[in-house]
């Protein structure tokens, strides 16, 4: 039996990298998925695909800053499919990059918010909706800012250290109504926004980041996607409150 079955999901960051992996994975396993992103061109043509495939699902563009977002996402996931059991807090991006003296308060706000508010008002409008029958919400975190502090990424290290603790609050404000939360926190990963895929960086930069994990290696997106279906299926009941790392070792590797 397909692991998510039966189960309702939001998944933000949908068009690309982990997010696109995700859709397509929960979909594969039963879930019908409310996806979002900012570009609805890549939203429907995602949307399209898991349909052609036997899935359901349904896009919601629009900027993850926006509570009005939150709300669209949760309303969609309950009036169109009945429920919502899992949501997938992915979106964000690095944002304001340099030295901690450089970065302007509305660069590190930006920031902020695209990778914590986000979440928080995820999870403000997805809880509630939880509340009958339990469910699983998951943020996506980062090794930057929970096991490697890199130059530079100041704002963007703040930010996904905040979903933390942000979980560990939630899960146990929200675990008696079997409400369970988890930060995914991946190591370097194969995606478009990684920085050794950035315009300009040469094969030394991703044989350098490469070499900060243990495996030696980037992620795959659907390696990591494994990880988050680990997260949001009954195989994790017990498992709440957590940084659950998914990073090649990186975070152990001093070599």
């Amino acid at each position: 039996m397909a692991q998510l079955a039966h189960k309702v999901a939001i998944i933000t960051g949908a068009s690309s990298g982990i997010g696109l992996a995700v859709a397509r994975l929960f979909a594969s396993e039963g879930a019908k998925v409310v996806l979002c992103g900012r570009r609805q061109n890549a939203l429907d043509a995602l949307t399209a695909e898991i349909r052609q495939h036997g899935g359901e699902a349904t896009a919601v563009a629009g900027d993850v800053r926006d509570e009005e977002v939150a709300r669209r996402l949760v309303d969609t996931a309950v009036n169109r499919f009945g429920a919502l059991d899992i949501a997938f807090n992915n979106a964000g991006s690095v944002g304001a990059v340099g030295p901690v003296a450089d970065i302007s308060t509305d660069g590190w706000r930006e920031t902020i918010d695209t990778n914590l508010t986000s979440a928080f008002l995820g999870a403000k409008y997805q809880i509630p909706a939880m509340s009958e029958r339990g469910g699983s919400v998951i943020f996506t975190s980062s090794f930057v800012g929970h096991t490697v502090g890199f130059p530079g990424l100041a704002a963007y290290a703040s930010a996904k250290a905040g979903l933390i603790g942000l979980a560990q609050v939630i899960a146990a404000e929200f675990g008696p109504k079997a409400i369970r939360v988890n930060v995914l926190v991946p190591g370097g990963t194969d995606t478009p926004a990684n920085h050794a895929n950035a315009p300009g960086a040469g094969p030394e930069v991703r044989q350098f980041v490469e070499g900060l994990h243990a495996l030696k290696r980037l992620a795959r997106p659907e390696e990591i996607a494994q990880a988050a279906l680990f997260l949001a299926s009954d195989a994790s009941s017990f498992v709440t409150g957590t940084a659950f790392l998914a990073d090649g070792g990186v975070s152990i590797t001093r070599t």
